[in-house]
């Protein structure tokens, strides 16, 4: 169960090598979180993130995980909430794909949008069941503010955060009343190993910055929670710019 302040105990992370799912953990194993287990595909970046928790006294586990293999998600999902209740799970994966690339190649594209918007359907509505069926809670799902508005530069990412986006805040108001919370975080810019070589977009922001507004959300039972918090104010401008104008951006 959560302590008095909303943060968990125990903690799954769907794409449990993400550096701002690690840093997220990090944060809640400094507070009370206990048990952490970390979803994703066999690799030693997951082995690696599963020792670095170990080394902060949490029980950790790993999980085979695939958010290209949709048929897997109840199966997997539910042996872990077979071994005890779930306090928060930690929606994290995602790619960003190739814009340039991608345009070229379809194919590569569908991937980007199978992994982080069917995949995340698919995994999110399972973990919601649980989480609602062990009546408690939180289901916490990284979108991403290129989701507000697609641009020239990056709409086929965008495109499928804005999906995700969407999904999971009707899926919150779906689940509203039952004690299962849904919080969407709108990070921009984070300066991680999968924007490295990008060029950094203002206001950007880091993983460590990310887990500190998460923890804060989950305290406060945020529905939405943007990192950094101005990017509110920004989006609003930038969903009613004409579409000439928003053509001509650059990041």
């Amino acid at each position: 169960m959560k302590d008095a302040f909303g943060l968990p105990q125990s903690l799954l992370v769907l794409g449990g090598s993400s550096e701002i799912a690690l840093a997220v953990a990090r944060r809640l194993i400094a507070r009370r979180t206990r048990t952490v287990w970390l979803a994703g595909r066999p690799s030693t970046a997951l082995e690696q993130s599963a020792a670095e928790l170990r080394a902060l006294d949490a029980e950790v586990r790993i999980v085979p995980f695939d958010a290209l293999d949709p048929a897997s998600h109840e199966t997997v999902l539910g042996k872990v909430f077979a071994e005890g209740d779930v306090d928060m799970v930690l929606l994290a994966f995602g790619v960003l794909g190739d814009q340039a690339h991608d345009e070229r190649e379809p194919a590569a594209a569908v991937r980007v949008a199978q992994t982080n918007y069917t995949g995340a359907v698919s995994a999110g509505l399972v973990a919601a069941r649980a989480l609602q069926s062990q009546g408690h809670g939180s289901l916490v799902v990284l979108s991403s503010v290129a989701g507000e508005r697609a641009r020239r530069a990056n709409f086929i990412y965008g495109s499928s955060k804005a999906g995700l986006d969407a999904f999971a805040q009707g899926l919150g108001d779906a689940l509203h009343g039952t004690g299962v919370h849904v919080m969407v975080v709108r990070p921009g810019f984070v300066r991680t190993r999968m924007t490295a070589g990008l060029e950094e977009a203002p206001l950007a922001t880091t993983p460590e910055a990310v887990a500190t507004a998460v923890e804060l959300g989950l305290r406060r039972r945020s529905e939405t929670v943007w990192v950094p918090g101005v990017l509110r104010v920004v989006m609003s401008v930038l969903r009613h710019l004409p579409r000439g104008v928003l053509r001509r951006l650059t990041v």
